[in-house]
């Protein structure tokens, strides 16, 4: 992910778009709310000045003058400016909070769809836990880049003109002296900025990683408990933390810098507007009114000016903040469907492979020129050693991959010339390690065809196995799972995966290891509730428990990504010097082919 910094003049014209594209996509979405809210920031702006006009009423009308009438009016005039002030705070306020909350909303929303359409691999290249800590952090950004912008210009910059003017109609020398504070300032926040913009990157990302090493331990506390890994883990986060806690006081110090150089050069500049009018009035008799209602001006103006010393610091944070969210949704889906890809139309729901090459990392293939046919309505079985490549088959499948050489066809048709949406609707995918969701084992079972009834939903549990301790569960259908399923056992939750598979009623079915988790008895009920699933299927089973395949209508050996057998059981067992053989030995019982089948796999 590119990084923006605003050190070179080019790179500045980088920031320019990226606040540009963030008005364009939001701007028009909110015209109205936006011109409601900068109307009642100029009316704060206005009133704030207006306080400031009056006072040399106030005080040459009632103190100097001592006129009556002006004891009733002025203050009601002042009590109306201030009531004013007040409404139109509470309004833009509101406005604009409702307008941030519904920018973040909107861009959680994109941001959980674009990251589903992103390829697999983009998962394997980012931590989870680090990617849901960086969003989080970084998707008010935008809405603070907005809100930053609207209030500044609309309140603080119109509020400092309108003072300016004032103090200049006021006393135009005055204000030559006190604006004299203003360049020196500038040239200060200047130089800050460019400081802040490294260390807001580093201490997002560290946060990012503190937030994620969090997340992990959570999830992984029985094997952090199991393996007493507490004292390693809370010195790694400690590293994690100080490193952070680090970053978060730079930050501080730079965005505090400000304020000690503004307080003194301000402190200065009224100083010496008190001492010249002062001695203006003492020496030559110059109106009290004149100066009190420009120092009046002076005063309201410091505030902020204050706010826009400090806008260039907020501002490179808010948009570093930006500028990483943008560059996760910038980010292209290395699978895009072809141009012009259509559905994909399963009838019988053959499956073909045509010389499939695939390798995870150049160099090192994973498939060579595999080849073969999975018949429609049947089972295909692939069993071979750990890292052969069945695994791999199931995902090209599915196109969570692409294939690098060869096709994939379904029917006849290539899968990389249909949509992944319509491909994968046709399928049901039972995973080797089955993954729950948050709710309840209701909502995870409805997953697999959310507009499943019921009464399907329950047949399907039924079908896998799982009814028997849905019902005695506390809530039966309706209860809740934790996260990932932890209230559950493993088989619990490899049923509940498979019951997923089973309502989604698709014409292919691919099990992976799918009774892995199972204890004997429910292997034994859950194969009985697949073969009957599998009827009338198209169906490819990795297994590695011999005894779960032996009728499959086809099986075969992947070594070395590469099909070396291929035929039924009874085929391939009497095949003396096969490998499927010498596995079925090592499961069965047979020590001699036992022994060969763990040589081969070594030397393989």
């Amino acid at each position: 992910m590119k990084k923006i910094s605003l050190k070179k003049p080019e790179n500045r014209g980088l920031v320019v778009k990226l606040i540009k594209r963030i008005a364009a996509e939001n701007g028009r979405l909110f015209v109205r709310q936006y011109a409601l809210a900068i109307t009642c920031l100029v009316l704060v702006a206005a009133s704030t000045a207006f306080m400031a006009w009056i006072m040399r009423d106030v005080i040459d009308k009632i103190f100097v003058q001592q006129n009556r009438a002006a004891i009733v009016t002025l203050p009601l005039i002042v009590f109306v400016s201030f009531a004013v002030r007040g409404i139109a705070t509470y309004g833009q306020g509101v406005i604009l909070a409702r307008i941030g909350n519904n920018i973040v909303a909107r861009y959680q929303r994109r941001l959980f769809t674009h990251i589903t359409e992103l390829s697999v691999d983009f998962f394997a290249e980012n931590r989870s836990a680090h990617l849901a800590a960086r969003i989080n952090q970084n998707v008010s950004g935008i809405r603070d880049t907005l809100n930053l912008t609207v209030t500044s210009i609309a309140r603080d910059a119109l509020t400092l003109i309108f003072l300016v003017f004032v103090m200049i109609w006021q006393d135009p020398i005055l204000s030559g002296i006190a604006l004299l504070a203003g360049p020196p300032i500038a040239l200060m926040i200047g130089s800050l900025a460019r400081q802040l913009r490294v260390a807001t990157r580093q201490s997002i990302d560290i946060n990012a990683r503190v937030l994620a090493s969090m997340q992990e331990t959570a999830q992984g506390i029985t094997v952090v408990k199991a393996f007493t890994m507490e004292a390693p883990l809370r010195e790694r986060i400690e590293r994690l933390i100080e490193t952070a806690e680090e970053r978060s006081n730079r930050i501080a110090v730079i965005t505090e810098r400000t304020t000690p150089v503004t307080e003194m050069v301000a402190g200065l500049a009224i100083a010496g507007v008190i001492a010249y009018s002062g001695y203006r009035a003492i020496v030559y008799g110059y109106s009290p009114g004149s100066m009190f209602a420009f120092i009046t001006a002076l005063l309201l103006a410091y505030d902020p000016a204050r706010r826009l010393a400090k806008l260039q610091v907020q501002l490179e944070r808010a948009l570093v903040n930006a500028s990483m969210i943008y560059e996760i949704l910038d980010m292209e889906p290395r699978q895009p469907d072809a141009p012009g890809a259509g559905a994909l139309v399963v009838d019988k729901g053959e499956i073909a492979f045509e010389t499939v090459d695939f390798s995870y990392y150049p160099g090192e293939p994973v498939l060579n020129s595999l080849s073969f046919v999975a018949p429609a309505g049947k089972t295909t079985a692939l069993i071979g050693a750990s890292g052969g490549g069945k695994s791999t088959i199931i995902s090209l499948l599915q196109r969570l991959y692409d294939v690098e050489g060869g096709r994939i066809l379904v029917d006849g048709q290539d899968i990389r010339s249909v949509t992944k949406r319509s491909l994968r609707s046709q399928i049901a995918y039972v995973p080797q390690t089955p993954y729950l969701f948050e709710g309840t084992i209701r909502d995870n079972i409805r997953l697999g065809r959310p507009d499943a009834t019921d009464a399907e939903i329950e047949e399907a549990a039924r079908q896998a196995q799982a009814d028997e301790f849905i019902v005695a569960a506390p809530q039966g259908y309706d209860t809740p799972v934790g996260e990932n399923g932890m209230t559950l056992s493993g088989g619990q939750r490899q049923r509940l995966s498979i019951a997923r598979a089973l309502v989604r009623d698709a014409p292919i079915l691919l099990l992976d290891e799918a009774t892995s988790a199972l204890d004997t008895r429910s292997e034994t009920l859950v194969q009985a509730a697949l073969d009957a699933a599998m009827r009338n299927r198209t169906v490819i089973v990795v297994a590695h428990r011999l005894s779960t395949i032996t009728g499959a209508d086809q099986i075969l050996v992947v070594d070395g990504g590469e099909i070396a057998e291929r035929g039924t059981h009874q085929e391939l067992v009497h095949r003396a010097d096969g490998l499927y053989a010498r596995f079925y030995g090592l499961q069965s019982g047979d020590k001699r082919r036992g022994a060969e089948a763990i040589a081969e796999t070594v030397r393989g």
